[in-house]
């Protein structure tokens, strides 16, 4: 016999040892047994499958959970990091507790309801996880004022850290102190999320929004905001 010939022989014999079970090798039996074998293939890739699928999403997540973890990092290095005067971050300071104000009231002007149970934006922030009518309120006046909530991150985290040492400046003693605001904070704040959410909230207390600007067009935000001046 040639090699072909024993090649055949071969696998038809390894063949019959896969489907050989007790009851016989009936030609009727045997379609049976691929019949059963083939679902049981085709069942356990369908198993690995969802496996596999599984593991890529939980993997997806975990690296998304730990880029916001690098990025709240980031952001609060950034943040206790500002080499601003005492002046100067009573000035910022002042920009960002008149607009996390504003996003309170707007919610409570639109949930008049819910005042007593939403006494601080703290309390917004929290309600809006599991609730869906403050969730969708706070986005809308999210969008009102041109506001995402990496910019709302940023203002509660610069709050947080300097809020208990800082001091309110009404807008005329802001002016007279600080000249132009938006190149203070482009010159002196490098993190980029923080420096957006700081000139979005000079515009939302000089303008009344911030201009929303495409991802890719990120760095000219600052061109946008004009000087704060006399």
């Amino acid at each position: 016999m040639n090699h072909e010939t024993t090649t055949l022989i071969s696998l038809k014999e390894a063949m019959k040892r896969w489907l050989r079970v007790p009851g016989g090798n009936k030609p009727g039996s045997q379609k049976m047994r691929v019949d059963n074998k083939l679902q049981v293939l085709d069942l356990q890739f369908r198993e690995l499958d969802i496996t596999k699928d599984n593991l890529t999403q939980q993997f997806e997540h975990h690296s998304k959970i730990l880029a916001s973890q690098a990025a709240q990092d980031e952001m609060w290095t950034a943040v206790l990091a500002l080499g601003f005067t005492s002046m100067e971050l009573n000035i910022l300071y002042s920009y960002v507790i008149e607009v996390l104000i504003c996003l309170h009231t707007r919610v409570l002007q639109k949930l008049p309801d819910l005042e007593r149970s939403l006494p601080t934006l703290a309390s917004v922030l929290r309600r809006k996880v599991k609730n869906k009518r403050v969730r969708m309120v706070w986005e809308s006046v999210l969008e009102e004022y041109g506001l995402q909530e990496r910019d709302v991150t940023a203002l509660c985290t610069f709050f947080i850290a300097h809020g208990n040492r800082a001091e309110h400046y009404a807008a005329n003693i802001r002016r007279m102190y600080i000249k132009d605001v938006t190149f203070m904070i482009t010159n002196m704040v490098k993190n980029q999320a923080l420096q957006d959410g700081l000139l979005r909230a000079v515009q939302v207390i000089e303008k009344g929004k911030a201009v929303r600007t495409p991802e890719n067009q990120r760095a000219p935000l600052k061109e946008l905001i004009p000087s704060i001046k006399d």
